[in-house]
């Protein structure tokens, strides 16, 4: 839609619109589909990463009719992918945009206090990155700021004897080479964007002509969120299972707005939401559930239902891509690595008995289920719960009464020791911090 002088002078003399202003009855799934064009126009997009920003865009707007507000994590694995340029167009159609590079934790909550801004974060790898300086102030703000309500309390006044305290709740975009930390991740819908295919184009983006097209765009919008938030604040949209209590939380804004467009928006918003939330779309699983996850493929893939530390460390390291044939540079993990990893979900090694009668440092299947149910996902082959497989090693043999094991076990204290007592685990924080 391309807009002529005079129709913007006359979107622009409008100014605020009543509820039952005559932009106040924008149809809402059109304006959405024209959203989505404006985008397209200018980065290149899958169809359901441009859905999921042009409905956090909507959400940006009706900001008031909602408790919780998910970031949008704008990544690449390089440069020149279109990162620095989505911002720059969300700029132009965002209500009170504020782009911004490497604020300091003062001015953001200031900021974010007094204007309640959409944040416009680009550069996040300068912040975050492994050769950054100490962000933790405004880590803590990103965690904190998807949620109505929190503040960061500070003294203030000449004495530093009032106290002030500062919201941090407010739409926010970043922006950045590689993930940002996990803890601001999961905060986030996750949108990886990548350089331009030979065949794929897109139009050179001119500050002035896009600026004029998103004018109208931008009255439409603030009209219908005036007209729009009482009904928002009721709705309780249906939420797909797959999700998780984070991604729900993010998500329900965005399906709420898509209900209430109708049309094909509530089966294309859910079906963003299953794309960039779900399986592969949202890696934002932290090391541990990493390891929960390789240890659990252990167990069903030798159909055991114990195992030695030191097997287990074998067969986690026969992965190559992941971390544990290399921890931190120095070879496989440790045995006290792998326990002070394990033991923050209450698993912790034991004796066992083994093949023979002998017995090891280990873990027992069992060890495990409650932290698998509550860290990973539901597994499609379902648990393991077979015998032993013919041929595998003493380590995986599960010979032998259970019970005498943990008896005969827990009558040597010696025997018993645990790799994760208080010393061990002292030791291990600062190894897998």
């Amino acid at each position: 839609m391309r807009l002529t002088a005079d129709l913007v002078r006359r979107v622009k003399a409008l100014g605020p619109l009543p509820a039952g202003g005559e932009l106040a009855r924008v149809d809402l799934a059109e304006l959405l589909g024209r959203l989505v064009g404006f985008l397209r126009r200018y980065v290149v997009f899958r169809e359901e990463q441009a859905d999921a920003v042009a409905l956090w865009v909507a959400e940006a707007w009706a900001l008031d009719a909602f408790d919780y507000s998910p970031y949008l994590a704008v990544v690449s694995a390089e440069k020149r992918a279109g990162k620095s340029r989505l911002l720059e167009v969300l700029e132009l159609i965002v209500p009170r945009p504020w782009r911004v590079v490497t604020p300091t934790e003062a001015v953001t909550f200031r900021k974010v206090a007094r204007d309640c801004p959409t944040m416009l974060l680009d550069e996040v790898d300068a912040i975050f990155g492994a050769s950054a300086g100490n962000h933790e102030g405004l880590r803590a703000i990103l965690n904190a700021g998807n949620t109505r309500g929190v503040r960061v309390p500070r003294c203030a006044g000449p004495n530093r004897d009032r106290l002030e305290e500062f919201e941090v709740f407010c739409p926010k975009a970043l922006a950045g080479i590689g993930n940002p930390p996990s803890t601001v991740l999961d905060r986030s819908i996750r949108i990886e964007l990548k350089r331009k295919a030979p065949g794929e184009r897109v139009e050179r983006f001119r500050l002035r002509e896009a600026r004029e097209v998103a004018e109208l765009a931008r009255a439409e919008l603030a009209a219908w969120a005036q007209a729009s938030v009482a009904l928002l604040r009721e709705a309780r949209p249906a939420l797909p299972d797959e999700l998780d209590d984070r991604a729900a939380d993010g998500w329900e804004p965005l399906l709420a707005i898509a209900d209430l467009a109708g049309g094909e928006w509530p089966e294309r918003a859910r079906r963003a939401a299953l794309a960039l939330s779900t399986g592969e779309g949202r890696e934002d699983e932290s090391l541990g559930v990493r390891l929960l996850a390789d240890v659990r493929r252990v167990f069903e893939e030798h159909g055991c239902d114990r195992i030695a530390s030191v097997e287990l460390i074998e067969r986690l390291a026969e992965d190559e891509e992941a971390p544990w044939a290399d921890w931190r540079g120095r070879g496989r993990i440790t045995p006290r690595a792998l326990a002070g990893i394990l033991a923050r979900y209450s698993v912790r090694s034991k004796t066992i008995w083994l093949a023979g009668g002998s017995t090891a440092k280990g873990f027992l299947r069992e060890q495990f289920e409650d932290a698998f149910a509550r860290y990973l996902a539901p597994n499609p082959s379902g648990p393991s719960g077979s015998a032993p497989q013919a041929g595998l090693s003493p380590f995986f043999d599960s010979s032998g009464d259970p019970g005498l094991t943990d008896r005969r076990g827990a009558a040597n204290p010696h025997e018993q020791r645990n790799l994760t007592d208080l010393t061990d685990r002292k030791r291990d924080q600062g190894e897998v911090a």
